[in-house]
C-alpha cells in the first residue's frame, strides 16, 4: 500500500512538472477557422473583390501544414523520450491513436458512403475506415478533407522510426535537410503532393526539431519573435516564394506559441479557444458535411452572392460544425465509457470464476 501511494505521488509530481504550451490551443483554433474560411471560398462562386478574399485566402490553403508541425511537436512532448528509452507499450500507443480518430471519422465515412451508394464510395469508404489510405497517394472523394487523416496516421505508424532519426539535435538537422530535399524532389520531379509522407515529412521533422530546442525557445522575447513572425508571414503573402518556404512559416508560428508559454495573453489561451482546440480535428473533418446540409437547405446562396452571403455561410458552417462535433464527441465518449465499464465488469467476473 505504501509503495502504491509512493508511485501515485511520483505520478502526480510528474504531471505537475510537465509543461503545457497553452497558446497552442489558440493557434490550433485559428488554423481550424482558417480552414473553414478557405474551403467556403473554394466551394462557392461568390463575386467578391478585394485583396483579402482573392489574394490572401488562396495562399492560406496550406495552413493545414501547421497542424502537421503541431502534431509532431505535441506527440514528441508526450512520447519522444519514452520511445527512445524503451518505456512505452506500443499496443497502447497505437490503440489510443485509433480510438482518437476512428469513431468520429468512421461515422462521417459511413454517412458519406450511404449518401453516395456507389461502388466507388464503397472502395473509398473501406480505404478510409482502415486509416492506412495515406499509402495510396490518392485523394479520396469520400470525406475529401480526410486526406489529412491518411497522412497523419502514416506519421503515427512510423513514429518510432521518426524518433530515432530525431534522437538529438544533430540527427534532427540532418533528417530535416534530407526531408527538405525530398520535398523539393517531390515537387519538381516525382510530382508528389501533400498526400505523400515524403512531401510532408519535412513539416513533421520541423515539429520534432522545435521540440528539441523548446527550452531555449521559451527564453526568447515574445515581442521580438512576434516581429519575426509578422515579417516572415508578410513576406510569404506578398512575394509567393517557393512552397518550401512554408516550413519556415509554420515553424515560426509554432515557436511563437512556445515563446508565449509564460505569457498571460488571453487571446490565445482562454476557455473558448481551449474548447475549440479540443474538437479542432472534429470540426476540420465535419465542416464540409455541415456545408452540404446548409447548401441543400439553400442557405448558401439565399442572401445574394457577395460578402454578406459569404460571411453568413462561414458562420453557419462554423457554428454547425462546432455543435455537431461537440455533441457527437460527447456521445462517442459516453458509449466508450459504457463499453469500458461493461468490459471491466466482465473481466472481474471472469477472474472470480
Amino acid at each position: 500500500m505504501k509503495q502504491l501511494n509512493y508511485m501515485r505521488r511520483i505520478k502526480s509530481v510528474g504531471a505537475v512538472n510537465q509543461k503545457k504550451y497553452d497558446a497552442l490551443n489558440g493557434i490550433k483554433a485559428i488554423a481550424c477557422f482558417m480552414v473553414v474560411i478557405i474551403h467556403m471560398k473554394a466551394q462557392n462562386n461568390y463575386q467578391i473583390k478585394g485583396y483579402f478574399y482573392n489574394n490572401f485566402l488562396p495562399l492560406s490553403t496550406y495552413v493545414v501544414m501547421l497542424f502537421m508541425t503541431i502534431s509532431a511537436f505535441g506527440l514528441c512532448c508526450g512520447y519522444h523520450k519514452k520511445i527512445l528509452d524503451n518505456k512505452i507499450d506500443f499496443s497502447t500507443f497505437y490503440k489510443k491513436r485509433v480510438q482518437k480518430i476512428l469513431p468520429f471519422f468512421g461515422l462521417l465515412v459511413l454517412i458519406d458512403v450511404i449518401s453516395e451508394h456507389s461502388i466507388k464510395a464503397l472502395y473509398e469508404g473501406f480505404a478510409d475506415l482502415t486509416l492506412v489510405f495515406g499509402f495510396t497517394n490518392k485523394n479520396l472523394s469520400v470525406i475529401g478533407v480526410g486526406w489529412f487523416i491518411g497522412i497523419i496516421f502514416v506519421f503515427y505508424m512510423i513514429f518510432p522510426f521518426f524518433c530515432v532519426i530525431t534522437k538529438d539535435k544533430k540527427s534532427a538537422w540532418i533528417s530535416l535537410a534530407i526531408a527538405v530535399l525530398w520535398t523539393i524532389a517531390s515537387i519538381n520531379y516525382f510530382h508528389l503532393g501533400r498526400l505523400n509522407i515524403l512531401y510532408s515529412g519535412s513539416f513533421f521533422i520541423a515539429g520534432a526539431l522545435i521540440y528539441l530546442y523548446r527550452e531555449r525557445l521559451e527564453k526568447i522575447n515574445r515581442w521580438l519573435w512576434l516581429g519575426v513572425m509578422i515579417i516572415v508571414c508578410v513576406f510569404y503573402y506578398l512575394y509567393h516564394p517557393h512552397k518550401i518556404f512554408l516550413i519556415l512559416v509554420v515553424s515560426v508560428i509554432l515557436i511563437y506559441a512556445i515563446v508565449l508559454q509564460n505569457s498571460k495573453l488571453t487571446i490565445l489561451n482562454n476557455k473558448f479557444v481551449t474548447f475549440i482546440s479540443g474538437i479542432s480535428l472534429e470540426i476540420y473533418l465535419s465542416h464540409m458535411f455541415i456545408f452540404r446540409i446548409i447548401q441543400k437547405l439553400g442557405l448558401s446562396n439565399r442572401f445574394g452572392n457577395g460578402v454578406v452571403q459569404y460571411t453568413i455561410t462561414v458562420l453557419l458552417v462554423l457554428i454547425g460544425s462546432i455543435i455537431f462535433s461537440f455533441v457527437v464527441s460527447k456521445i462517442i465518449k459516453y458509449i466508450a465509457t459504457i463499453i469500458n465499464r461493461f468490459a471491466l465488469k466482465e473481466g472481474k467476473q471472469g477472474s472470480r470464476e
